[in-house]
């Protein structure tokens, strides 16, 4: 079953994200974060007893994503609440049929194809890859830290696992795709009461 693109699961904006040089100058949000008012959270700042969301990490990549990228693998991981620090460079993919020809900078990794709408979700007033999509990518590159974002997400939700193995299974050739399988099936069997380690 497919899902109608970019469903809203969050408000559009924040008035609890600050960035640079928008409400406050980068000296002004400094000495808030000093004076213990402000932390930051990804590409912005929230006020110190501010409940942090999945709406408040998105809509801190909003200089990043704008209308045209989509947050995918461990950033997107980390906007659904599977990890508890943003990488140090974030995954963005394009998220518009057109392709994009001045994306750069050196706390992006990008990839050029487009992901396809059904895939995508409007959080924070940005685009983010669903759960499932998420699990799946991450779930094909073969690190530490996608490992961990992997794990962590399949215990996030009953069943993510095995939706995610659906996904991958229909969707024909994929970079790692047998590896991710493996690992998929260890993480659903884990889910249902399994001891398996989870290696590479």
């Amino acid at each position: 079953m497919r899902h109608a693109p970019f469903r809203q699961t969050r408000e559009v904006s924040s008035p609890f994200l600050y960035f640079a040089d928008d409400r406050l100058s980068t000296a002004e949000l400094s000495a808030a974060c000093l004076d213990g008012h402000l932390v930051g959270l990804g590409d912005a700042y929230i006020p110190a007893d501010a409940v942090e969301t999945a709406a408040l990490r998105a809509g801190s990549l909003r200089g990043i994503l704008r209308d045209t990228l989509a947050a995918t693998h461990v950033s997107a991981a980390w906007i659904h609440g599977a990890t508890h620090a943003p990488p140090a460079r974030h995954t963005v993919q394009r998220a518009v049929p057109r392709r994009l020809h001045h994306v750069h900078g050196l706390r992006l990794v990008y990839r050029d194809l487009a992901v396809d709408p059904a895939d995508l979700l409007s959080i924070g007033g940005v685009l983010v890859t669903t759960l499932v999509r998420t699990l799946a990518d991450v779930a094909r590159v073969d690190d530490s830290e996608h490992l961990a974002a992997a794990e962590a997400l399949a215990t996030s939700r009953p069943g993510l696992a095995d939706d995610a193995i659906r996904w991958v299974e229909a969707h024909g050739r994929l970079p790692n795709k047998r590896s991710a399988l493996v690992l998929l099936r260890t993480l659903a069997r884990r889910g249902e009461g399994g001891q398996d380690d989870v290696t590479r």
